[in-house]
């Protein structure tokens, strides 16, 4: 009769007891330069700012206090600001007037990147300068070593079709894996089997 139990204690109001999770610590293993500036004592949040990076990439949600701005937002803006008297315009072969160009878009043809004006960027802190350093810098790509086992069946095939990549790849038998002419050709001149 155990159902009956099972149906009463759904209809409860009481609800069922969860054993609590102890929140854990962050620690971040992503990245070396930010495990060093980790603060254990503080938030993720509040150790991602105090760095000066951006702590979820979603646009805030609530928890974070707004500055009070020094402009009321419904203010309307004096005449004086409101009047342009240059622009940039852009004209067709006969001279009139097709469009005319925001003054950030003309501004902007300066010819700088937006990441390198964050590296020299005086408020940014050491962290991201730091950050930006190792992007910019890629480790070295590692050179694939070939294993015996791997040149001796590229000089069996050889010695078998000679020159010919195409013949390799489409035997079944010397070539199970049924890698393409064009693979087995790099494989080949990367052995230094080919005269």
């Amino acid at each position: 009769m155990g159902r009956e139990i099972q149906k009463k204690k759904l209809r409860s109001k009481r609800q069922p007891v969860r054993p609590k999770k102890a929140p854990q610590a962050s620690n971040p293993r992503g990245n070396t330069l930010i495990a060093q500036h980790w603060d254990k004592q503080q938030t993720p949040t509040q150790n991602y700012r105090r760095m000066g990076l951006v702590s979820r990439l979603k646009a805030p949600t609530g928890g974070s206090e707004k500055l009070p701005s020094s402009k009321v937002a419904l203010a309307i803006a004096p005449l004086e600001q409101a009047i342009v008297s240059e622009a940039k315009v852009e004209r067709d072969g006969k001279g009139n007037i097709v469009r005319v160009l925001p003054e950030s878009e003309s501004d902007s043809d300066s010819g700088r990147d937006d990441d390198e004006g964050v590296a020299d960027d005086p408020d940014a802190s050491q962290v991201v300068r730091d950050l930006i350093a190792l992007a910019q810098n890629p480790a070295p790509k590692k050179a694939r070593h070939q294993s015996h086992a791997e040149i001796l069946w590229l000089q069996r095939l050889v010695a078998r079709y000679g020159d010919d990549t195409g013949a390799m790849a489409r035997d079944r038998k010397m070539n199970p894996m049924q890698q393409t002419a064009a693979d087995l050709g790099r494989r080949i001149r990367k052995a230094q089997l080919t005269g």
